[in-house]
């Protein structure tokens, strides 16, 4: 039984797992096993997985599409490791990666546990701006893995390492499009089992090349936090208000703005912020200018995606539901 299942869903990525496989072969601790899940994907990753399988133990599954929860769920079925560790596709691992996760997890006082995510020198400024803003404690509140949160931390599966007995007690992951990580998580601590943040289990994270991409991806994640606020009661806290209440505001200061100039300035203050923590954090211009759209996205995306689902699910009685469903990877 090897200490580490890696379980990673694939749709459409044949790329981007080749990536990631490079980067798992460099690894200096090898008590691993691979498992990707292929989710009804037309664009095929299976040569990819040949091409690796003479270097690493790979177990490859093909399956209909059935989303990411369910594709981690069949993964994890078909797992040996005493540990799960699930990773998204666009993801890629430092060398010394495996051997941090392994030392941790010596006498572990925790069940599960999440790492931070970083922009590569190598991805483009949108994807360095757009990681930024998903991390900048400007747009999230320090809630997406940083060491001082505004929130209880709750590990996300693009880095997520579990224990597989525990695992298997709550059921893995739901059949939720978008937030099942967080269901998971939220799952697991009621269950009354302890998580962690491993600051030295980082992994390169890639995102999304557009802010047309970046916002369906925000709003669904507003949607996603209603949808959980109706599974997990209570679990809303300010900090997810802060977005609907910028996504309110914000455009209100430029409309007061012909009332009284110090609406404008008032107007101008956030671009001026995120440009300024971007170009802190991460040190290149380019980047830091394309920060300002990024983060504003991050803002008015998720703002916008919790106010429709509020007033969807809360004053339509609606059913939970999800966007751009037919055109989300557009």
């Amino acid at each position: 039984m090897p200490l580490i299942s890696f379980i990673i869903p694939v749709y459409n990525r044949p790329q981007e797992i080749d990536e990631l496989l490079e980067s798992v072969s460099y690894q200096s601790f090898k008590d691993f096993e691979m498992v990707i899940v292929e989710d009804g994907s037309t664009l095929s990753s299976q040569d990819i997985i040949e091409h690796w399988k003479s270097s690493l133990s790979i177990r490859y599954i093909l399956q209909e599409n059935t989303g990411p929860g369910p594709a981690r769920n069949t993964g994890a079925k078909d797992a040996s490791g005493e540990w799960l560790i699930f990773l998204d596709s666009d993801c890629l691992l430092p060398e010394n990666y495996t051997s941090e996760v392994a030392d941790k997890l010596k006498n572990a006082p925790f069940d599960c546990f999440g790492g931070p995510d970083r922009a590569h020198e190598d991805f483009n400024a949108t994807q360095k701006a757009i990681g930024h803003a998903m991390s900048s404690p400007l747009t999230t509140g320090g809630i997406r893995g940083g060491n001082k949160k505004l929130d209880k931390f709750y590990p996300r599966s693009f880095n997520l390492g579990v224990k597989a007995n525990v695992f298997h007690e709550i059921k893995g992951f739901s059949n939720m499009r978008f937030g099942e990580d967080l269901d998971f998580s939220m799952r697991l601590i009621e269950a009354g089992h302890q998580t962690a943040l491993l600051p030295d289990a980082w992994v390169w994270h890639k995102r999304r090349n557009t802010f047309r991409s970046f916002f369906k991806q925000v709003f669904n994640s507003g949607i996603a936090r209603i949808n959980l606020e109706a599974r997990h009661p209570g679990t809303t806290k300010i900090v997810h208000l802060l977005p609907s209440l910028f996504t309110i505001g914000y455009p209100m200061l430029l409309f007061l703005a012909f009332w009284h100039p110090l609406f404008l300035t008032l107007f101008i203050l956030p671009p001026v912020a995120f440009f300024l923590d971007a170009l802190i954090g991460l040190k290149q211009f380019i980047p830091a200018i394309l920060a300002i759209p990024a983060s504003l996205t991050q803002l008015l995306g998720y703002g916008s995606g919790f106010l429709t689902a509020w007033f969807k699910r809360n004053i339509l009685k609606s059913k939970e539901f999800t966007a751009f469903e037919e055109n989300f990877y557009q």
